[in-house]
């Protein structure tokens, strides 16, 4: 099956780092000009990219429910700058939120996966400024080294042949030193995204991060929230079937009929 054509942007964040992305139009346009009705914001999990086949796979699939901006966060494949790892990229989202505002779309969801998730729960929280967000398969705190892939994700971070390593073999450049300040973590920003729908999304196959994340986020959240566990789901994109990215696309419709 083809994907959706989409058009290459190039945006700029506050801070001035250049973010690749592309414009996905919707499959079934609600209107032209100056509303053109949903758009739906897509961030990635760390080391991912937009223009991955799983990351595809998915703008192609929510498309069919609102147009689709999706991005590369800065230190990521041709976006400029280094991770911060979850920190300044909510001035990605921002880019990617304002620029959809400004092409037309007057709602606005953004879908997060793994890293993707915890700035996108940090960004509404902080920021505000969007109409819906889902988070799948976030962590609910930072620092987290309870499952082996997150103490190789932590490797890759701390030590300068993991970040190395990253960014000959992901294309991933990350930012050296510590956090200072250390961020908001995603279960307290969860406090603050309400009046905002909130889906948070978690497999319980998930070899990343354990359901107590999910249970951590959704308890820290406001209402309007809802949790959907996940029987067999794994982790993030590449675990995700078009069957629940459809079931997230219909979730983030309802909120707007």
């Amino acid at each position: 099956m083809p994907f959706a054509p989409n058009f290459p942007v190039m945006l700029r964040t506050e801070d001035g780092v250049r973010i690749d992305a592309a414009h996905t139009p919707p499959l079934r346009s609600g209107g032209h000009g100056h509303d053109m009705g949903l758009g739906i914001v897509v961030a990635h999990g760390f080391t991912g990219s937009w223009r991955e086949r799983s990351a595809r796979r998915i703008v192609h699939v929510l498309s069919g429910y609102g147009g689709v901006i999706a991005f590369d966060f800065r230190g990521h494949g041709r976006s400029g700058g280094e991770t911060t790892v979850g920190d300044l990229e909510i001035l990605d989202v921002e880019a990617a939120v304002r620029h959809a505002r400004v092409i037309g779309y007057s709602k606005i969801a953004v879908v997060g996966f793994s890293m993707g998730a915890a700035v996108a729960v940090r960004h509404a929280g902080l920021r505000g400024g969007v109409d819906a967000v889902a988070a799948v398969s976030g962590p609910a705190r930072w620092y987290y080294r309870g499952t082996k892939p997150m103490r190789q994700v932590h490797w890759a971070i701390e030590r300068p042949f993991g970040r190395w390593a990253a960014r000959v073999a992901k294309r991933t450049r990350i930012m050296r030193g510590q956090w200072d300040p250390i961020p908001m973590p995603p279960h307290e920003a969860a406090a603050l995204i309400s009046p905002t729908p909130l889906l948070i999304v978690h497999g319980d196959a998930d070899t990343f991060f354990p359901l107590e994340h999910a249970h951590q986020l959704y308890g820290g959240a406001r209402e309007p929230k809802e949790l959907w566990i996940e029987p067999g789901y794994g982790h993030a994109e590449s675990a995700a079937t078009p069957d629940l990215i459809r079931r997230i696309g219909k979730w983030i419709s309802s909120n707007f009929s």
